[in-house]
């Protein structure tokens, strides 16, 4: 077997693994490198475990032949042996969100409703090594906490990212020896995309700069600081009065921001408009407390204190 296809297959049969048995499994298909090979790697080992693979096709319609390419990408899953294969067109719509996270919120949605409509399990997205050393290092330039570097999570919900292990030039390699064709997306290499530009310059110059195994170290960066976030929001949920100012002081800082941003979340603050510098105007209301005024937050709200204790309006 090639050696790049024995490590895709590999990377995807641990992931099947970790499911139930006669579970039904999505791929999440592009066209692109990264998603057909872990079609293709689905396609292979799922039958061998019992499981059953199909995929999902979402046209974001943001292109012009966005449409022809869909259908071209699921007919390539349906040649592999995937069923079911469904084409889904979105509509993308900003809301606030930049056109990323606004296609990825859609795509997320429309993947969901099909994993419920046929039973499945798992919904498989072909994220790679490359594409978590990317996520850091713009969440680095954004200035962002323990929990931005963290990264993508193998797991999360219904949704799994077997490949996140693997290289980008691997699954390049896999398609090859499989004979498959990938779609090159023109927006993967659009310098006006902050990821293309880390993509094509920030991380070959990094190589060039510190050496071989830059993306490899970011992303092991991003476990070890996934591990550390996931204690620290565990300790911060057992929190019972978030409201209580003596309580959040005597906090350390680390949970004490958890704590006030996990409150103004659930009082209806977006969770990505809610910056760092919000939690910490607020936390000032409970550390540097002067009498000042609401402090204003995305979503409409505002926090206050008052008789000691603060509260979301």
């Amino acid at each position: 077997m090639d050696p790049a296809v024995a490590e895709v297959r590999k990377a995807v049969r641990r992931c099947l693994d970790e499911l139930p048995a006669e579970a039904v499994v999505l791929a999440a298909c592009s066209g692109g490198p990264d998603s057909l090979a872990l079609a293709a790697a689905l396609a292979a080992e799922a039958p061998r475990s019992g499981r059953r693979a199909g995929a999902v096709v979402v046209d974001h319609a943001l292109q012009v032949g966005s449409a022809e390419q869909a259908s071209r990408a699921a007919k390539a899953c349906a040649q592999l042996g995937l069923d079911p294969v469904e084409v889904v067109t979105v509509s993308v719509h900003a809301r606030g969100l930049g056109p990323e996270g606004a296609a990825r919120q859609a795509r997320h949605a429309a993947l969901e409703e099909v994993a419920a409509r046929v039973g499945a399990s798992a919904i498989a997205l072909g994220h790679t090594l490359d594409d978590q050393a990317e996520t850091v290092l713009l969440g680095l330039g954004r200035g962002s906490g323990a929990r931005s570097l963290a990264g993508m999570p193998r797991r999360r919900g219904l949704l799994i990212r077997p490949l996140l292990g693997v290289r980008r030039s691997t699954t390049v390699a896999a398609c090859a020896a499989w004979g498959l064709e990938p779609w090159q997306d023109p927006h993967n290499s659009d310098p006006r995309f902050t990821r293309s530009r880390v993509r094509s310059d920030v991380l070959p110059l990094l190589e060039d700069v510190l050496g071989p195994g830059v993306a490899e170290a970011l992303a092991r960066t991003a476990t070890l600081l996934r591990a550390d976030a996931d204690a620290l929001d565990a300790w911060a949920a057992t929190v019972r009065d978030p409201s209580d100012v003596n309580v959040l002081g005597e906090l350390p800082a680390a949970i004490r921001r958890r704590v006030i941003r996990r409150a103004a979340i659930a009082a209806g603050a977006s969770a990505s408009a809610l910056t760092a510098s919000h939690v910490k105007a607020i936390e000032a209301l409970v550390v540097d407390w002067k009498g000042q005024g609401p402090v204003t937050l995305p979503g409409g709200l505002e926090a206050s204190r008052a008789c000691d204790r603060l509260s979301f309006r």
